[in-house]
């Protein structure tokens, strides 16, 4: 009888971590109800751009968000201001330099529920081929079967050396860079 009871919890707990994997492996990103936007500063006057094409992979533990992991990448080519002109630079080498580096990645390395749908996701940002060690704030909310996770990432550009070469005077274009992110995502499970 214990044998029997052993067997059936085993087979239970097994299912069980089946259902659960399976949840995780549905998470989806909604790209039509996500954005990544970014704001800067030239001579004084906020400049305001996004990135048309992003993709993230992730399987977030609602019952244990510390076993989560997140991986986001960025098409570097699809950023825009907006302006010809400026899109026109972008891609080159000076910023993105989209014929070397194509992506933009963030790869997590920890993430702590805060309390009240906020959680603190530490990872390592690469950009351009250069690695930092960075922390985001995340709230998460749910509305229906949609998850949505919303933050700002302030950066120093000059850090990953986008604006390279005559763009490092920062009295032309600020060091600094907020980027906004509201991330769509289906299949997570309640909060």
């Amino acid at each position: 009888m214990k044998t029997m009871f052993k067997t059936s919890a085993a087979i239970a707990a097994l299912g069980v971590a089946a259902f659960s994997n399976a949840a995780l492996a549905d998470q989806v990103l909604v790209p039509a109800q996500s954005a990544i936007n970014f704001e800067a500063k030239q001579m004084g006057v906020p400049l305001k751009g996004h990135f048309k094409k992003f993709d993230a992979k992730i399987n977030f533990d609602t019952a244990k968000p510390e076993a989560s992991k997140i991986h986001f990448s960025v098409d570097t080519g699809s950023a825009t201001m907006g302006a010809k002109e400026t899109d026109a630079e972008l891609p080159k080498a000076d910023w993105f330099n989209v014929a070397k580096f194509p992506q933009a990645t963030f790869d997590s390395s920890a993430v702590k529920a805060l309390g009240g749908g906020k959680y603190q996701v530490d990872g390592t940002l690469t950009i351009k081929g250069n690695a930092q060690k960075v922390s985001v704030p995340v709230v998460l909310t749910q509305s229906g079967a949609t998850t949505t996770a919303t933050g700002t990432l302030p950066l120093k550009r000059l850090t990953f050396k986008i604006g390279d070469g005559d763009w490092k005077d920062t009295s032309m274009v600020a060091d600094e860079v907020n980027v906004q992110f509201k991330l769509a995502l289906t299949g997570v499970g309640k909060l």
